[in-house]
């Protein structure tokens, strides 16, 4: 892989709206497949937005009406804003690509960051992205005055959290002791080149994820490297972090093409 050049878009008060910066992706998206720039990640907080990848569910979105922008990426809604670092890493890779190879290396170096922190994070099989993991099921304080046996959630498909008061709420997971997300992750990636990315929770409002069924899961919820250390953390603090593990994950790896099976010849008479 080339050197990862970094590109800082706007942060506080200069944070960027959302399609401006999708905008600037394909611009670099361009540029990077046809070798006019190195592999770059943009990096920045956006003005307050939720977004949604193409699997995302009617039933996923808010109540209220606040506007969604349907998006390209993979995965499902989530919700951007002031407290977050977001990273668009925008990567050529060989043909053909591993989808889930380039995920999991976004992953490591997540992982990396918040350990950096002291916070212990991990995958969770079947869901992307970074997580805080929860107590085990039987430890779990009781949800709504219910034993976690007749949790909706678990129970009933149609069970709708956002209507459902905080004891339901993706922002208090952690005092459920539930597992929770620090990271999200969606990536498209068109042409062997990688768009979009991944969004680190910092010091974000977490409650806006109440508004929505945050990556389609209804029995997890979100949380911040904030909450779980128990102190403010900037986004200025966190970011020289972000770049060094990303830069050791992502210039470290080779990313090699995905194997394909092949049927074994038959022998003809």
């Amino acid at each position: 892989m080339s050197e990862l050049r970094y590109v800082h878009l706007g942060f506080g008060e200069e944070a960027v709206e959302y399609r401006e910066a999708w905008q600037e992706q394909r611009r670099v998206h361009a540029a990077r497949f046809a070798d006019e720039l190195p592999d770059t990640c943009l990096l920045l907080e956006h003005q307050s937005v939720y977004t949604a990848g193409r699997r995302t569910a009617d039933s996923e979105r808010p109540l209220d009406g606040t506007p969604v922008v349907d998006v390209d990426r993979g995965g499902k809604i989530t919700w951007h804003g002031p407290g977050q670092l977001v990273g668009y890493p925008i990567l050529k890779l060989p043909r053909p690509v591993d989808v889930i190879a380039h995920v999991r290396r976004l992953e490591d170096a997540l992982i990396r960051v918040a350990a950096e922190f002291g916070v212990e994070t991990s995958r969770v099989e079947g869901r992307s992205g970074v997580w805080v993991l929860g107590d085990p099921v039987a430890d779990r304080p009781a949800t709504g005055g219910l034993t976690l046996d007749f949790d909706p959630r678990l129970q009933d498909d149609e069970f709708d959290p956002r209507m459902n008061g905080p004891e339901y709420a993706p922002s208090n997971a952690g005092q459920r002791r539930e597992d929770r997300k620090l990271a999200a992750i969606g990536i498209r990636i068109a042409k062997g080149v990688t768009m979009h990315g991944f969004s680190l929770n910092v010091n974000p409002d977490n409650t806006w994820f109440d508004k929505i069924v945050p990556c389609g899961i209804r029995d997890a919820g979100v949380t911040s490297l904030a909450y779980e250390l128990g102190r403010d953390v900037t986004i200025a603090e966190v970011l020289p972090s972000v770049e060094r593990h990303l830069r050791d994950v992502l210039e470290s790896t080779e990313p090699k093409p995905r194997e394909i099976a092949r049927e074994p010849e038959h022998a003809t008479a």
